[in-house]
C-alpha cells in the first residue's frame, strides 16, 4: 500500500509518519483486503490541527475522514476513528447486502465544467451576467448499483454521486437532502 503523508505549512516528523502508517494500515488491513493507496495532509488553523484522509480500495470506492483536535497527533486519531467506522459499515453493508459483485468497479469518462460569471458577459437587456465555462477536467464516473452508490456517498462524505446505473446502463444520481435522507433521480423512470 501508498502512503503520501503530508503538510500544508506543517514540517510532518518521522515519528508521526510512522504511527500514521502503523495505526493506519491496521484499520485498513482489519477492513480491506486490497487497498491501493492512502492520502493523509495535516494542516493547521489557529490553534487547532486537521487531519484529513483518504483511502482508496481496490474494489473502486473511496473512503474519506476528517478530524481535528488541539494536538496533531490527537487530530489523527479523531480521523482514524471515523474512517474505522467508516470501514467497519462498509465491511458490514458488503458481507450483509452487496455480495454479488464478481469484479471490481468499471469507469467511464465525463468532462466536468467549473462555470463562473464575468462582467464581460452581460446580455445587454437585462443586465444579467451570463455565465462563462472558466475550467474543465476529466472526471470518472463508476459503473455500480444504487446501493453501492449510497454506500460510495456515505463513504466519501460526499453531498452529490453521479453513477452509471449496472442495471440498466443509465447515468443516475444519489443526493443527501436537506432532511438528511438519500435522493435518487433516475432519468429512465421519468417517462
Amino acid at each position: 500500500m501508498r502512503y503520501q503523508i503530508s503538510g500544508k505549512q506543517l514540517d510532518i516528523g518521522e515519528a508521526l509518519q510512522t504511527h500514521v502508517k502503523a495505526e493506519l494500515g491496521e484499520v485498513i488491513e482489519k477492513y480491506a483486503q486490497r487497498p491501493t493507496d492512502a492520502v493523509i495532509v495535516f494542516s493547521k488553523a489557529a490553534h487547532e490541527y486537521h487531519c484529513e484522509s483518504t483511502v482508496h480500495l481496490s474494489t473502486g470506492l473511496t473512503a474519506t475522514a476528517k478530524g481535528h483536535a488541539s494536538e496533531i497527533y490527537a487530530a489523527f486519531e479523531a480521523c482514524r476513528e471515523r474512517l474505522d467506522k467508516q470501514m467497519r459499515r462498509h465491511k458490514r453493508r458488503l458481507r450483509d447486502h452487496h455480495n454479488r459483485r464478481s469484479g471490481p468497479v468499471e469507469f467511464d469518462g465525463g468532462s466536468s465544467y467549473i462555470l463562473a460569471p464575468t462582467e464581460e458577459a452581460d446580455d445587454g437587456e437585462t443586465g444579467e451576467l451570463l455565465p462563462v465555462v472558466i475550467a474543465e477536467m476529466e472526471t470518472k464516473i463508476p459503473s455500480i448499483t444504487v446501493g453501492e452508490a449510497v454506500m460510495q456517498l456515505e463513504l466519501g462524505g460526499q453531498k452529490m454521486l453521479v453513477f452509471r446505473n449496472e442495471g440498466h446502463g443509465g447515468v443516475n444520481v444519489v443526493y443527501r437532502r436537506d432532511d438528511g435522507n438519500i435522493g435518487w433521480i433516475d432519468p429512465r423512470n421519468s417517462k
